[in-house]
């Protein structure tokens, strides 16, 4: 775990940012289901955190405070999304058996989509505890909940997860075939570092995020300062994939063999055959660790 700094200087406070980010991410993606939308939701928690920097004093709980401001937006974009309520929770007495932790292979076994059927604050508590290993102390300080009413919502959570998990389908994909077409024609002629090319694909107000680093708008500076970056590195090579149901190029390391796993990966949007926008996770990787992908 990140450990926060003694002081709230400037640059103590970007570095501890930038070293939670990956927990951060962790968090909102079990909370939304998605490892796309949990990012926008760190983002939208950081941008909040910054603009009440000069605010915060030397005896903030900072991980507590960052983690109850990404609940809030977690809550914030399920409501949006979902109309979802939050729940309050409970102290009724537990049962006297035992409660045992979700172990990491059992972690792994449960898609995102499973946990979305929890209830809010049960999620919440059972990604603390059992994803992000944090002790019923940190977890009772960063939800403002007594630990009896979070040793009760891991209790329901845990067995409402296991009992979910048996019975949870995988949801068939219908892919966009023309949209395939782009993105393999768009594949292809970035691995060929064929750059005019790709350029000629880019729609004039192209919009690109690379998340955590750069945004930049417009088919000239996307087209002249992303694609340069791209031409001076050779750490990559792309390929056809999926992840969370949407189509997306994945990134692969050329050092590595030809059956490792994707490095990270980009999403693309387009409009009437050229690309809209761009979401580059280049320098996100952290979200692989949750990412529900597969090449096609």
């Amino acid at each position: 775990m990140t450990t926060p700094p003694p002081t709230l200087t400037p640059a103590d406070f970007e570095a501890f940012m930038t070293g939670i980010r990956p927990e951060l991410h962790r968090y909102a993606t079990h909370m939304t289901g998605s490892v796309i939308d949990g990012e926008d939701v760190v983002q939208e928690a950081l941008l909040k955190a910054n603009a009440a920097f000069p605010l915060l004093t030397s005896h903030v709980n900072l991980r507590g405070w960052m983690f109850r401001i990404t609940h809030n937006k977690a809550i914030d974009h399920l409501r949006r999304a979902r109309n979802e309520p939050l729940e309050l929770l409970d102290e009724h007495p537990m049962p006297a058996e035992s409660d045992l932790p979700l172990e990491e292979k059992e972690l792994t076994g449960i898609a995102l989509s499973v946990f979305l059927r929890l209830a809010p604050r049960q999620r919440s508590c059972v990604i603390l505890k059992d994803v992000l290993g944090y002790s019923l102390a940190e977890i009772s300080e960063a939800l403002d909940a007594t630990v009896p009413e979070i040793k009760a919502a891991l209790h329901r959570g845990r067995a409402r997860l296991r009992e979910l998990s048996q019975h949870a389908e995988e949801t068939a994909l219908a892919l966009d075939q023309q949209e395939r077409e782009l993105l393999a024609r768009y594949v292809d002629r970035f691995n060929a570092r064929d750059f005019d090319a790709v350029r000629a694909m880019l729609a004039d107000e192209v919009q690109l995020n690379v998340l955590g680093r750069a945004r930049m708008n417009g088919v000239g500076e996307v087209g002249t300062r992303y694609l340069s970056n791209y031409n001076q590195h050779t750490d990559w090579r792309m390929g056809l994939g999926v992840v969370e149901g949407h189509l997306a190029i994945l990134v692969y390391d050329p050092q590595q063999p030809a059956s490792a796993a994707p490095t990270y990966f980009m999403l693309l949007s387009w409009d009437k055959g050229q690309v809209k926008s761009i979401r580059d996770y280049r320098y996100a990787r952290y979200v692989m660790r949750d990412a529900p992908l597969r090449p096609i």
